[in-house]
């Protein structure tokens, strides 16, 4: 007995349907170690990760466009993973990443669960350096800029790990803290370009989110 209920949805992308394994609904909760709580994450955000949220479907369209020759590439904040999933199968160098325990647990069913290899891997908490993850070529998230200090320890986490020559992809839905954000790597030497997009096609009309596209090293 796992303390949470799960079900399965289905999400086109690139013409494939990507079959996952989420948390059946928001109001799913199990902590019995404490693990969860003892790293800061609270009841009302436990199920969270479990969900596949409109800038997370957005992320993964955009990784289905998205050059992955040569490029070591980072999912921060990754939840259920459907971007780096779609990553995978295209047979990108690509690293998960997440600070909810059960994030791992999720990603490898599901990569099963589509037939994929086995996902890398790391837990990763934002405030709390981990030299060992690396440096990579491009760094994407979803929905990730959610709270004031958000753009803070997000940016710390960019200059830790993005390559001197770097992309950085963030999937917004206008939460508020983008443009600190973008100033913060601005410093670090990244240009933006901010295109809006619809968050989800099956709104009408569509909620307006964005795609930042952050590139230091190179042209646009």
């Amino acid at each position: 007995m796992t303390g949470y209920q799960v079900r399965e949805t289905r999400h086109a992308v690139g013409g494939y349907v990507y079959r996952l394994r989420v948390l059946s609904d928001k109001q799913q909760f199990a902590d019995p170690d404490g693990h969860g709580a003892r790293i800061g994450i609270s009841p009302a955000q436990w199920s969270l990760f479990g969900q596949v949220w409109p800038a997370g479907r957005l992320l993964a369209q955009a990784m289905q466009r998205f050059d992955i020759f040569g490029k070591r590439i980072l999912e921060i904040g990754c939840g259920i993973g459907l971007a780096s999933l779609v990553l995978q199968k295209r047979g990108a160098h690509v690293v998960a990443s997440d600070v909810h325990p059960l994030a791992e647990v999720f990603l490898a069913y599901n990569a099963a669960l589509n037939g994929l290899p086995a996902l890398h891997y790391r837990q990763l908490r934002w405030d709390i350096p981990l030299l060992s993850l690396g440096r990579f070529d491009a760094i994407v998230a979803s929905d990730v800029l959610y709270e004031c200090d958000s753009a803070d320890v997000l940016s710390a986490v960019i200059e830790r790990h993005a390559e001197v020559r770097a992309e950085v992809l963030i999937t917004d839905p206008g939460r508020g803290n983008s443009a600190r954000f973008s100033r913060l790597l601005a410093m670090q030497g990244f240009a933006v370009d901010s295109t809006p997009c619809p968050m989800d096609d099956r709104d009408l009309p569509p909620h307006r989110g964005r795609l930042l596209h952050y590139r230091r090293g190179m042209s646009v």
